[in-house]
């Protein structure tokens, strides 16, 4: 037995260092030619179906969803399957399983970095003001919003268990880990989809906006908390120490940013701006990219996402006007024509529809969207009603908050590789995921009228885009 531990070992061992050793000596030139063909059809993909989607009412990160969905195996690899593999599987005169490893970390890191400097844009046109006039509702919007769709969840568990098949690599679903995986995979609400939809409809910093924000951000802050507790139970090692200690890091580090780094970045670029005309200068946005990345880094050695951090650094220069105009003019264009069509689009390619077969998963998959639906609009509405707003205002609320988009596409992508979702509730999931944020956009436009959040729209021009002037 002795001896057979030590040849799996030594044989593990000579392949890791055969794998490395093909790394070291890949060409760059040979790595990078894919790599850019992939950027070259990704970003064509996602700015045509972006434009389509706005063309039928629907902001374009819907149509970079549906371009990765489209491109992924669920069409393109699955009517031609050659023409995938060349394109996004290419020979790299490497071992197959060492290419196929290392295209997707560069794509997965490509697409992280997007989405940093997103939620950074996001919290930089955040409006503080009205959160402190409004934190209360927030937080309890937030919280309504967490615990409707996490019980409706846990509820569908327990019908669902019995119609999935087994894992493919763990084997058959625990139904403890599916129940309290489901509730959580209901409740996140996509602060990353949401952001880019209000940016889109230029609604950030209206008070609604403002709150729905808040709102989101601690309720993606609790669902990642939730989701770490529930891989732990998942893995048999729950330590509600580790969460509590989680939980105080990250408070700690609220304060450090608001009480210390705060003062300190607002004196240093409205210095530099003074000096450079209200521009933003190469050394100053230097120092905005690393302020940015060690705000990411924190958050991230803390135990939740990086992008946190990111949204925390934006957050609390947002009432920094002139920063906020000049950040936006270096970076607004490339981020939304470049980082972020890549994450979106990258990310749906990873999703396989075809592993839906069968009429009872499409019930499932049916049943899956409504309860998401019903969870966020009923939740997250009552719950604004009882803050003081009126039933429309608390309806736009409800319908901004039922946006999931690719924060739970992550969390899905979790839950599979826990072995607690299968191929078919993997693609489920991602088609709620992607049905509860294209209905946001729709139900925004119906309930905008005589509301504050009916003339930014106008001004957005995302209506003169898609003819509805006289909707």
């Amino acid at each position: 037995m002795t001896t057979l531990f030590a040849t799996i070992y030594h044989e593990n061992n000579a392949g890791l260092i055969e794998a490395a050793r093909q790394l070291k000596s890949l060409d760059t030139e040979t790595l990078i030619l894919p790599i850019l063909l992939q950027l070259i059809v990704i970003i064509a993909a996602a700015r045509t179906f972006g434009a389509l989607a706005r063309r039928i009412g629907q902001p374009s990160v819907i149509g970079e969803i549906i371009a990765g969905l489209l491109l992924g195996p669920s069409l393109f690899g699955w009517l031609f399957p050659e023409q995938f593999a060349l394109v996004f599987r290419p020979c790299l005169g490497i071992e197959r399983a060492v290419g196929d490893a290392l295209l997707p970390k560069i794509f997965t890191v490509i697409a992280q970095l997007g989405l940093i400097f997103l939620l950074f844009l996001v919290g930089l046109d955040f409006e503080g003001g009205h959160v402190r006039a409004h934190g209360r509702a927030a937080v309890l919007i937030s919280l309504a919003g967490i615990t409707a769709p996490f019980a409706l969840g846990a509820a569908l568990a327990q019908w669902i268990h019995p119609h999935l098949e087994a894992h493919p690599v763990t084997g058959p679903v625990p139904l403890v880990g599916l129940t309290l995986f489901l509730g959580v995979a209901l409740s996140i609400t996509a602060m990353p989809v949401l952001g880019r939809i209000m940016m889109e409809l230029n609604v950030t910093r209206t008070r609604l906006g403002a709150i729905t924000i808040t709102a989101a951000a601690v309720d993606d802050a609790i669902g990642w908390i939730l989701l770490a507790a529930v891989a732990a139970v998942v893995k048999s090692n729950f330590d509600p120490l580790a969460t509590l200690r989680m939980t105080g890091l990250t408070a700690a580090f609220v304060l450090f940013m608001v009480c210390v780094a705060r003062p300190l970045l607002v004196r240093y670029f409205a210095a530099s701006m003074r000096k450079a005309g209200g521009k933003l200068t190469a050394t100053a946005l230097a120092v905005l990219f690393v302020a940015l990345f060690l705000s990411a880094v924190m958050t991230n050695l803390i135990g939740i996402f990086a992008v946190f951090g990111a949204f925390l650094f934006g957050a609390v220069l947002s009432d920094q006007e002139e920063l906020r105009t000049a950040a936006a003019a270096k970076l607004q264009d490339v981020v939304t024509g470049f980082f972020v069509p890549v994450f979106f689009t990258y990310t749906g390619l990873r999703t396989d529809i075809t592993s839906m077969q069968g009429g009872m998963v499409w019930l499932i998959c049916a049943v899956v969207i409504v309860a998401a639906v019903a969870g966020k609009l009923v939740g997250c509405g009552l719950a604004a009603k009882v803050s003081g707003f009126t039933w429309k205002e608390a309806g736009i609320i409800g319908a901004m908050m039922n946006a999931r988009g690719l924060m739970a596409l992550i969390a899905i992508n979790l839950g599979y590789e826990l072995g607690v979702v299968p191929r078919s509730l993997y693609a489920v999931l991602v088609l709620m995921a992607l049905a509860t944020t294209m209905l946001t956009t729709p139900l925004l436009l119906r309930l905008r009228r005589s509301t504050e959040i009916e003339e930014p729209i106008a001004k957005s021009g995302f209506l003169r885009t898609n003819k509805e002037e006289g909707t």
